[in-house]
């Protein structure tokens, strides 16, 4: 069984919380979570947050809307109801690609976007009725907040580290007790 302390490293502004986050990560100290009341371009290699894979999903998303639009195009205008335009009727899809193209492109789009979206809410279980994981409702509007679980040599090194960069608040919250199997 080991425990690990939660410590919690409060700044009144993004540039020392940068600063803190790379001095942490050059001591070898594992950053758990940063909350800020706004989007901090960056910050998401200084503190080892690996690159995201929702474009994979968006191309996934977006080709199921390109391959559903196509079926549904073909289907109507090929098999279930043919329809002569200025003479020449469409027996193939080929035949009749380009005015086809907005179509395409519109249910791509959509189903990207409405796909991530979706992908989003769950995959950050951002439901109805689902607890906030905010552990303090400050960093909502104008402060910043490293979130880090340590074990005891090197909670007292991350503390020393946080006041240096200019926390202006270093609040040790409890002890997680975590089993091993």
């Amino acid at each position: 069984m080991s425990t690990k302390q939660i410590i919690h490293g409060i700044y009144d502004d993004e540039v020392p919380l940068l600063e803190g986050c790379k001095k942490l990560r050059a001591e070898g100290i594992r950053i758990k979570d940063v909350f800020t009341p706004f989007p901090i371009h960056g910050i998401d290699p200084i503190i080892g947050v690996p690159r995201t894979r929702l474009a994979i999903c968006a191309f996934l998303y977006g080709l199921t809307g390109a391959s559903l639009a196509t079926w549904m195009m073909w289907y109507m205008m090929v098999t279930d109801w043919p329809t002569d335009i200025g003479g020449k009727p469409s027996f193939e899809y080929f035949m009749a690609v380009p005015a086809f193209i907005p179509i395409t492109f519109e249910s791509t789009v959509f189903c990207a976007a409405h796909g991530l979206a979706l992908t989003y809410l769950l995959r950050c279980w951002l439901v109805p009725g689902a607890k906030a994981k905010n552990p303090d409702p400050r960093t909502t509007d104008d402060k910043f907040m490293i979130y880090l679980e340590l074990n005891d040599e090197q909670s007292t090194k991350a503390g020393e580290i946080l006041r240096l960069t200019g926390a202006s608040e270093v609040n040790h919250k409890g002890v997680i007790t975590e089993k091993h199997h």
